[in-house]
């Protein structure tokens, strides 16, 4: 089983992105696992037909300890699982709790042994956290891989270099790898040039370039991915593209983050010099 986690700045497309994925790698008939760290417990909507889902601290909450998989895990497009781990009452506790325990609970629970036949974990975490539980798919090795989505925005690209930082702190006991960048396209002038170029300055690769579409907010409207709103649409095609290359990936590095005089440096040079 290959564990992955998705961080990006806050508000870049990371859910989105991460559920029009692993909506790809389900057509490519892959059993798939995604675990919302997130306390809006909003990771899995598209998956599920825009279901609210039970989050697992609610199901402690309201059920206590004695829960069976099935009852924090439900089947959504292409047969997907999905976890919501979300978060404690507003003002209450700390928020990565829920990650914790999630995970911990679908361990204990089997989640992850070889009779489930999951060939993907994804983790899709809350924003550019790399603190306290949103670090642990990181801190604990629970998962392998890391991808950013990021964008030619200066703070999103802040946002990267600073989770590029948390890798390197994480890596060597973890075992964890920067797996890629992936750029969820805002438009921004040279763009795509721009984010190839820091992602070889941090010694990994940009593993695909998502142009930006209305056909994504269309498909969330109707709360659905693009590959089952419009399978046949253009932007369709761009995540598969993007999940057959995840699924091709070898190239997992510990990252080289830049200082912050570089990479404002490279903003420069891309988005107002060039």
């Amino acid at each position: 089983m290959r564990k992955i986690a998705i961080y990006g700045k806050g508000g870049i497309g990371k859910s989105t992105t991460t559920q029009n994925t692993v909506a790809g790698l389900a057509e490519m008939g892959k059993k798939i696992m995604v675990v919302g760290c997130d306390p809006k417990a909003d990771s899995t909507r598209l998956l599920l037909g825009g279901l609210a889902q039970t989050s697992v601290l609610d199901t402690l909450r309201e059920e206590g300890e004695d829960v069976d998989l099935e009852t924090i895990r439900k089947v959504g497009f292409g047969d997907i699982l999905c976890v919501e781990s979300g978060g404690p009452e507003p003002g209450v506790g700390c928020a990565g709790r829920g990650i914790i325990t999630a995970i911990n609970m679908l361990e204990s629970l089997g989640a992850y042994e070889e009779s489930e036949g999951i060939d993907y974990a994804f983790y899709d975490v809350l924003g550019d956290v790399v603190c306290g539980g949103f670090a642990m798919p990181m801190r604990q090795g629970k998962a392998k891989e890391i991808y950013i989505v990021c964008s030619g925005e200066m703070m999103a690209m802040y946002a990267a270099n600073n989770i590029c930082k948390a890798i390197v702190k994480f890596a060597e006991g973890g075992g964890i790898r920067l797996a890629g960048i992936i750029c969820n396209s805002r438009k921004v002038e040279n763009e795509e040039e721009m984010i190839q170029a820091f992602a070889e300055k941090l010694g990994t690769h940009m593993i695909h370039f998502v142009p930006r579409d209305n056909m994504v907010q269309q498909a969330e409207i109707h709360r659905k991915t693009v590959i089952e709103f419009e399978p046949e649409h253009a932007q369709a095609d761009e995540y598969r593209a993007l999940a057959k290359k995840i699924d091709a990936n070898e190239k997992f590095i510990i990252p080289t983050p830049l200082e912050m005089q570089d990479l404002e440096k490279l903003i420069i040079e891309y988005g107002i010099g060039g």
